[in-house]
């Protein structure tokens, strides 16, 4: 269970993020902790405090003595959170790249041996969650909590993104390999290369998502895409 939040309240805030994310909640709409509490079988409070951290993550909008409304989780949006992403990661890297430990070095590599060793068994879902702790070690290495809280205020969003979209094998190969280079640029404590593989390392993976997205729209709209 994660600090502070009771285990109903972290089951219901990842269910309303799945069905945000989905369309299931279509952007725009009201949500009422009654209706909640209805469409998930819960009490209000654990619907409330799902809220709060949704509120937290950009996801919904809450007003008081109204309740919360959906914000849009669109091309837009996605494009917005990974502009942040590519900045803040290229600094933490050049800094990681500066400070970084042998001991954070060998969990770097041993996040990539595992990585690598779930990619032969297509299990996305693991990916995703070795893909977060291998950069949590380069942010650790940063000594930036300011950066840290910005990064990990979308990374639950993110992921039910790749989920929804698909990760696939394309971008699973794209991963190894930028990752085996990100680990030498550390090892070789190379501030600048450490950034520009970070920058480009989140940039491609804006690039894949939001590709992602477009595929599965209705084809009228992707010209305005």
């Amino acid at each position: 269970m994660e600090e502070g939040l009771s285990t109903a309240s972290v089951t219901i805030r990842d269910r309303v993020r799945d069905d945000i994310v989905a369309g299931a909640l279509p952007f725009g709409s009201r949500l009422t902790l009654d209706l909640l509490a209805a469409r998930y079988s819960v009490g209000h409070m654990p619907v409330r405090e799902a809220l709060r951290q949704l509120e937290g993550e950009g996801l919904v909008v809450l007003t008081p003595n109204r309740g919360a409304r959906v914000r849009a989780v669109d091309i837009d949006f996605v494009r917005n959170i990974f502009d942040l992403r590519i900045a803040i990661e290229a600094m933490l890297a050049r800094r990681a790249a500066e400070r970084i430990e042998s001991a954070q070095i060998a969990r770097l590599r041993s996040i990539q041996d595992d990585f690598e060793e779930r990619a032969k068994t297509r299990d996305f879902k693991a990916l995703l969650m070795l893909n977060r702790n291998f950069h949590n070690v380069i942010t650790e290495a940063a000594h930036n909590p300011e950066a840290e809280n910005v990064l990990q205020r979308h990374w639950r969003v993110i992921a039910a993104l790749w989920n929804l979209y698909g990760y696939g094998d394309d971008r699973v190969a794209g991963v190894i390999s930028d990752h085996r280079q990100m680990v030498d640029s550390l090892v070789a404590h190379d501030a600048e290369v450490a950034a520009c593989l970070a920058m480009a390392h989140a940039a491609k993976a804006k690039q894949a998502l939001i590709a992602r997205m477009i595929a599965k729209q209705p084809a009228a709209t992707h010209a305005a895409a």
